[in-house]
């Protein structure tokens, strides 16, 4: 007599381990996706790029592209050392935090659909007012805009951002599941501390070593107020939005519905670029603008997004990214210079 499948199978337990994260199907395709989108560059670019980055050297494509290797590079020895650093805990089953499959899915698929449809609302509103569209990062961040950004602009990006994916999703899954399923609460303070510090310290001497940022050359004035507000905005308008969203919620349904940690892991590194798609730098006005677009988002962002959703499967808090490598470094330690312009600061 054959058994009937049940309706709801529960996936295996994820194998944990970095070996067996590289050893991945899906580490395999997506190393092969990265070597097609440097040759995609290649082919496209010609002699120069077609983006405003006054903040970045002036590189031809082939320069910029091999920035982009070596901070993938970065992230894959901060991969290494975070599961090193996390070798001997006990290490949660974020899987077990989100509901049953069925209920997973539905969520999955509302939250994508509605991120993207704040991405869409973002656009709009952002556009009737004469501002640059409304994603992760405000214009300017990171690679600088010759663009004019008003305060006005900065605070209602910040604003939107923090009601629209992370006060609104909060409120409502808050409401069905504990600050644990959620990714809220650390399990082992001290060992995520060290974490932090290790991460914080490494990845903030590669940014000042790499990109020289301009936070050194600001008056004590003007660094005591454009670091405290640019701690402010971005975390309101990046990092919490980035966290609530994609590490608290999402990458424990990611996990139950693939039951694969390096799966997860690429799905986090995918959702973080996706929100990223209104950078103000990128130009979509013709196939090959745009295709480069994508390119350089897909490089820029997806090796971030992944890291961070590393430190989220190896520690079970949301909350370590947030310090460890995004609030400080690399955004009060690199765009402090740009807030401080933004707001006239003297």
């Amino acid at each position: 007599m054959t058994l009937s499948r049940k309706a709801d199978v529960q996936p295996r337990p994820p194998r944990r381990g970095l070996t067996a994260l590289l050893r991945s199907r899906g580490v395999h395709l997506t190393a092969i996706g990265w070597l097609g989108g440097n040759a995609v560059v290649l082919a496209v670019a010609g002699d120069a790029l077609p983006f405003d980055w006054p903040a970045a050297a002036p590189q031809t494509p082939i320069g910029h592209l091999v920035d982009a290797n070596l901070a993938l590079a970065e992230v894959l020895l901060l991969t290494v050392l975070t599961y090193w650093l996390t070798r001997k805990r006990t290490l949660p089953n974020l899987a077990d935090r989100a509901p049953e499959r069925s209920v997973a899915a539905r969520e999955t698929l509302f939250l994508l659909l509605y991120g993207a449809g704040g991405l869409g609302l973002g656009f709009i509103l952002a556009r009737l007012a004469g501002w640059h569209p409304f994603g992760l990062h405000l214009a300017g961040s990171i690679y600088g805009t010759h663009e004019h950004v008003s305060p006005a602009e900065s605070i209602a990006w910040a604003t939107y951002n923090l009601l629209v994916y992370a006060v609104v999703p909060l409120l409502f899954f808050r409401r069905r599941y504990s600050a644990e399923a959620l990714n809220l609460r650390s399990s082992n303070r001290r060992a995520d501390t060290v974490l932090i510090g290790a991460i914080l310290l490494i990845e903030s001497l590669v940014q000042i070593a790499v990109l020289a940022p301009g936070i050194f050359d600001l008056t004590p004035g003007q660094l005591v107020l454009g670091a405290s507000l640019t701690f402010i905005l971005y975390l309101a308008g990046a990092v919490l939005p980035a966290m609530i969203f994609i590490y608290a919620i999402l990458v424990p349904r990611f996990l139950r519905l693939t039951g694969s940690t390096a799966t997860t892991v690429i799905l986090g590194g995918l959702t973080y670029t996706a929100l990223h798609i209104w950078d103000a730098w990128t130009v979509f006005t013709t196939p090959g603008n745009a295709t480069l677009s994508v390119a350089f988002l897909l490089l820029t962002y997806f090796a971030p997004g992944m890291f961070k959703t590393v430190l989220t499967v190896r520690t079970g808090n949301a909350w370590v990214h947030v310090w460890a490598y995004h609030a400080l470094a690399p955004h009060t330690l690199i765009d402090a210079p740009h807030m401080v312009h933004v707001f006239h600061l003297k």
